[in-house]
Parts: C-alpha cells; structure tokens; sequence
C-alpha cells in the first residue's frame, strides 16, 4: 500500500464514517458529542487521517501543529488508534509514518504524542518499532 491509501478527513459524512473507530480509543463518547468537539478542535487547527484498506477505514490518526518552547514546532498526536481486527499489520506504523512526513513537510521539529501508562504493548510500538523516546510524565488536574 502507498500513502494514496491515506486520506484527511474534510466532511461531516467521513467524520461519522470514523466514529466508530475513533471510539475504540475513546469509548466514553457517543456521537454527538464527538461530532461536537470535532468541530471544536477543528476550529483549533485539529486534522483527522484515516489509513483505508480497499474501502475500510483501518487507522486513523488526530493531529493538530503547536509550537512551544520545549520543542519548537511540532505535531501532536492526540488521538492515534488501528482497529482491533487490523492490528500488527503495518497500518498504525504507515499511519504514524505519514504523520512524520506530514509533520517534516509543514517544518515541524518533533511529533510528540501521550499513551496511557496502561497501554504496554503500544508503548513498545512507540519506542521499539517506531523510535520514539520517553521522555516525561504527563499529569492532569480535572476541574469537575
């Protein structure tokens, strides 16, 4: 497969049409609240990929350019997820290639991403066949 087999997502339809992958990542969200902040985080520059399969949506990946002092300008992935049936294919890998690309192209330093502590098999994807490095601890403080 070539990268004509990712696609961004521009319309309200392929944004249903991904819903049900997205939620296997975020599983506390019903459509129309994901619809909502979709259109939110779109506002904010978020960006949507999808790797295809014939026509299957199989991966995709949520990503938005941010510049701060710690690593310049960068992508963030926010939301990377292959569905379940798909996985240990080679689609997240191509997926998170694209993004490298993509992030290279818009003269991006670093692409930076969070994975939940629990997650043991996608952190060795991360750093083992992807190189990335661990390198902080992130922390929230939820205000409700």
């Amino acid at each position: 497969m070539t990268t004509a087999d990712i696609r961004e997502i521009t319309t309200e339809s392929g944004r249903r049409e991904l819903f049900p992958l997205v939620t296997e990542l975020r599983d506390h969200l019903d459509l129309e609240t994901y619809l909502e902040l979709f259109e939110e985080m779109r506002e904010e520059g978020y960006r949507l990929f999808a790797r295809y399969d014939g026509d299957e949506a199989v991966a995709a990946a949520g990503v938005k350019i941010s510049t701060n002092f710690y690593l310049g300008r960068h992508v963030y992935v926010y939301d990377l997820v292959t569905a379940e049936g798909e996985r240990s294919k080679g689609h997240g890998e191509r997926l998170l290639s694209f993004v490298h690309d993509w992030a290279a192209e818009r003269d991006c330093d670093a692409v930076e991403l969070e994975s939940g502590q629990w997650r043991d098999d996608a952190h060795r994807f991360y750093t083992e066949r992807m190189g990335y490095e661990e390198y902080c601890t992130s922390f929230v403080y939820h205000l409700s």
